[in-house]
């Protein structure tokens, strides 16, 4: 940056340089499909006769859109997506406020937005674009979106159950050993049976043998699951699973769908619904088929209020990040960070960001003015004093920067942004419940479905365990009380012989038998062995 030219204070540009702006309007001069940003703001004015654009090709080279809160952010991600949109590219949207519903409804005209189309030169017409509407675990208004936990894994697991690393690679045994007893982990209650044996007195030597998992973490992560399914979050997990390439669809027109994941009724849970936006992306990544260089990506991927996705992650989930983020390019997907300043995104990330829009920040504080300088070193060298610039851009202006059709950085541009065509708003909620209950996905993912599995497997065998103890426990006990019975038997006195047996036993009676015969002997010798009395 030249620090030795003249600025003028409303926009920070070079004053009255007229080459400058050829030379900037001279790098977003593309010839293939592009989507139209706005019009140039140079020396205190609007140009537009020169155009500020970012090529269809380099959207799957990611971008950042970054700014204060009141900015215009949302209003740009909006412009963005309804011109994807209308060239035939899928878009996936966070709607984290509500706001974003409105892009399934033509704008409404009015005298602000006929006014900002004259300053940029656009030719506004209200315009909608095709959208499908989903709810995580179906809170809200929405296709459920659900995962299982299986394929949500551990790394994602541990971000959203705020585990520290030695209780996610904990985790990644469990799941480890889940998978190698083939107990499908469907829904949290199945992990947490999985979890709950492994620290019982059966599953004590299974947990042995997985190494390295103490019986304390076991117990930390078993609570830290208690307390996530009170707070509701079961709801997100379990079948059927949601199938991610449903956000590659076109309408029958040939225009991309919008697919807006309605977040508003979890706000109050954003380590859960910005993990889950990452587990879209994961699962898209794969999913999907290397594509290489395509004239126009298979999706663009927006991710708002980026910086919950980063705050405490740990050192695996942030590598995770990287490392889709750097390959799903190949496979023809764009992704978006939204959020406040880029110093929310890690190094890593931010430098394959090829896209930036950035809108205006606040330097109020010395942390702000901190921000500020730290924004204005991710820039190329600009004409612009950008620490200048970045806080006096007004609602619906922006700096960009995009990639050329070559893969080189255009100049700084500063931007005054088109209006969207698409309602700027949310849309009145019965609509949106009509938009909604009228998707052929409804019917596909409205009900859950528990079918058997971890927990069912388990609980099964724990019943036919306790079984076995109880009749084996019974037989001892009856057993016991049979060698008891047999004790008290042998020890106790011979009883005194009836009157009879003392005759039998007498010696007169002995000598009357004798006198008698052997006969009476024969038979009752018989009659006692049952056998019948032969005659002589």
């Amino acid at each position: 940056m030249s620090d030795s030219t003249p600025r003028t204070p409303a926009t920070g540009a070079a004053a009255g340089t007229a080459a400058g702006a050829e030379a900037i309007a001279a790098g977003y001069a593309f010839t293939g499909p592009a989507l139209d940003l706005g019009a140039l703001l140079w020396d205190g004015a609007c140009r537009p006769e020169h155009q500020v654009r970012v090529p269809l090709s380099m959207l799957n080279r990611h971008g950042l859109v970054s700014g204060a809160t009141g900015t215009g952010k949302t209003k740009t991600l909006q412009l963005i997506a309804e011109q994807l949109s209308a060239n035939g590219v899928p878009v996936f949207l966070a709607d984290v406020k509500g706001d974003v519903s409105g892009i399934s409804a033509p704008g409404v005209p009015g005298e602000k937005v006929a006014g900002r189309a004259r300053e940029v030169a656009q030719e506004w017409e209200p315009a909608g674009c095709p959208a499908e509407f989903y709810a995580l675990g179906g809170i809200g208004t929405g296709i459920p979106v659900r995962a299982t936990v299986t394929s949500f894994g551990p790394v994602l697991l541990s971000k959203v159950l705020e585990l520290n690393q030695t209780q996610e690679q904990s985790l990644g045994l469990i799941f480890h050993y889940a998978d190698s007893k083939g107990l499908e982990l469907i829904d949290l209650k199945d992990l947490r049976a999985v979890v709950a044996f492994l620290v019982s007195d059966r599953g004590k030597a299974e947990l042995k043998g997985i190494g390295g998992l103490s019986t304390v973490t076991a117990g930390v992560i078993l609570r830290a699951l208690t307390a996530f399914e009170q707070q509701g979050a079961s709801e997100f997990f379990g079948e059927p699973e949601f199938d991610t390439s449903e956000f590659l669809r076109t309408a029958p027109d040939g225009r991309g769908v919008v697919s807006v994941l309605e977040l508003p009724a979890v706000q109050d849970k954003p380590q859960l619904f910005s993990t889950f936006l990452m587990w879209l992306l994961a699962d898209l990544f794969h999913d999907l088929p290397e594509a290489g260089d395509l004239e126009r990506p298979k999706l663009v991927f927006f991710l708002d209020e980026a910086h919950l996705l980063f705050s405490g992650a740990s050192k695996a989930f942030l590598a995770s990040i990287t490392q889709t983020v750097r390959l799903i390019r190949s496979k023809g997907v764009g992704v978006f960070f939204v959020t406040q300043t880029p110093k929310d995104v890690p190094a890593d990330v931010l430098a394959q960001l090829g896209n930036r829009v950035q809108h205006a920040l606040r330097a109020f504080t010395p942390d702000d003015a901190k921000a500020l300088r730290a924004a204005v070193r991710t820039f190329p060298d600009s004409e612009y004093d950008l620490e200048e610039l970045l806080t006096r851009l007004g609602t619906g202006e922006a700096v960009v920067t995009v990639l050329s059709e070559n893969g080189a950085p255009t100049p700084v541009a500063a931007t005054r942004l088109r209006a969207p065509q698409s309602l700027m708003g949310p849309v009145d909620a019965a609509a949106l419940d009509r938009a909604v209950k009228s998707s052929l996905l409804w019917p596909r993912y409205a009900e859950p479905v528990d079918r058997e599995s971890a927990y069912e497997r388990i609980s099964a065998e724990q019943a036919a365990a306790e079984a076995g103890a109880e009749a084996a426990a019974a037989a001892a006990e009856e057993e016991k009380r049979a060698r008891a019975a047999a004790r008290t038997a042998a020890k106790a006195p011979k009883p005194e012989p009836s009157l009879a047996e003392q005759v039998v036993g007498s010696g007169l009676f002995r000598s009357l038998a004798r006198s008698i015969g052997t006969q009476l002997g024969r038979e009752i010798s018989r009659s006692v062995f049952g056998t019948a009395r032969r005659r002589r």
